[in-house]
């Protein structure tokens, strides 16, 4: 069936209009002069306030928490202004230079969201066997240190459109630090919803902010913490594991549970998670980094096991040759050499450090695998959690440093 359609002397101007308008504003693009804009808009520094690329931070202040092996940086802006405010459960990204080699580590923020805007931040290393940064930080850092951090990173918070009103912290570790954060900032009145925090530790003496989680658990009805012991049993602390068991025992219905802790504790949780019969949306991991045990990943070439591999790294104008075993991630290669790569989350979620490899084969375990389809395609990598399998050669972004 024909359908007629009139259009009026009006309405075939406005198409007119319509038709002709990329050409118009192509024309006024054109014809206006090409100067920089250096008008001082709020929005935009706003914009830079809020999401930095880079923090210029000065250490203020270094707390030692013996019994634990751990040390807070309390850390304000270098030029006494505010540093840039932050969700309850996010980090940040500190740019290290250890000797020749120039690396970044991710640290939850263990300070509270108003600090912020006093010109404070904090995070809290603990001693890690096996940790470069870590073991370096607790020996040569102090008071009056400059340090070079990212802005506030990640999505490890609460979100009322996603999570219900009561949420279920397991912390192992030095990973209460996330949740030492969200209860604060539930004290406060930044953030509103009832915190459950499960901690567990090996010993009494080894528990990390004892005493400053007891004091919230005593002030806010909303902040509530239940210790968990492996190593020995004493009373008014539960022994053992964090099992479903006892999540189900001090959970409130309906809840999300939020992880953070060492890898051993991931894996242990990977099944009781499953026995609480929660939709995927209500568990939430805080990255995990790359396993140390690459060789025993589900999918690793055993022939490359116990090998090295000479990789060329390109950047910008800059070519290197470089040694990387097939135990190590690429970008740790790449940092050991004294390249500087770019680099935030190192667990293969942000995607900062995506690098195009032009030749070589690689390895990426399954829980850090977060490339998008094309560039899996196109054999784009994020180094933090690649291990090379055979030589190669790649591309790698410069680091944008403050000038």
């Amino acid at each position: 069936m024909a359908v007629n359609v009139k259009i009026g002397l009006i309405g075939a101007l406005d198409m007119l209009k319509f038709k002709n308008m990329a050409k118009v504003r192509e024309k006024a693009i054109q014809a206006a002069p090409a100067l920089e804009i250096t008008a001082d808009y709020a929005i935009n520094n706003n914009a830079k306030a809020l999401h930095p690329d880079y923090q210029e931070l000065v250490i203020d202040r270094i707390i030692d928490h013996e019994g634990a092996g751990a040390k807070t940086y309390l850390m304000r802006s270098k030029n006494g202004g505010p540093v840039a405010y932050f969700r309850a459960g996010q980090y940040l990204s500190l740019k290290l230079k250890i000797g020749e080699s120039s690396l970044t580590r991710p640290y939850s923020i263990s300070s509270c969201p108003k600090d912020a805007l006093a010109g404070v931040v904090s995070v809290t290393v603990r001693n890690n066997p096996d940790g470069f940064a870590a073991e370096w930080m607790l020996g040569e850092l102090k008071e009056g240190d400059e340090v070079l951090s990212s802005g506030p990173q990640g999505s490890f918070y609460y979100e009322e459109l996603r999570d219900p009103k009561n949420i279920v912290a397991l912390a192992g570790g030095s990973g209460i630090t996330p949740f030492l954060s969200m209860a604060q900032a539930v004290a406060d009145g930044t953030e509103d919803f009832d915190l459950t925090i499960i901690f567990g530790s090996r010993t009494k003496e080894q528990i990390l902010f004892r005493e400053e989680l007891e004091v919230l658990a005593e002030k806010c009805d909303k902040v509530h913490v239940v210790h968990v012991l492996s190593d020995e049993k004493a009373e008014g602390f539960e022994h053992g594991f964090i099992t479903a068991d006892l999540i189900k025992k001090y959970a409130k219905e309906p809840y999300s549970v939020f992880v953070c802790g060492p890898e051993a504790m991931y894996k242990f949780l990977e099944g009781e998670l499953g026995k609480l019969g929660l939709p995927k949306k209500n568990i939430r991991c805080e990255m995990l980094g790359v396993t140390k045990k690459i060789t025993e990943a589900k999918g690793f070439p055993k022939k490359a096991a116990g090998k090295t591999f000479n990789i060329i790294v390109k950047q910008g104008a800059g070519e290197y040759s470089i040694n990387a075993s097939a135990e190590e991630p690429v970008l740790v290669a790449v940092e050991r050499a004294g390249i500087t790569a770019p680099s935030r989350c190192r667990s293969g979620e942000c995607g900062w450090c995506r690098s195009k490899v032009l030749s070589g084969t690689y390895f990426a375990p399954e829980e850090n695998e977060n490339r998008r389809w094309a560039d899996v395609k196109w054999d784009y990598i994020h180094p933090c959690c690649t291990f090379p399998t055979s030589d190669m050669v790649i591309e790698v972004p410069a680091e944008y440093t403050p000038k």
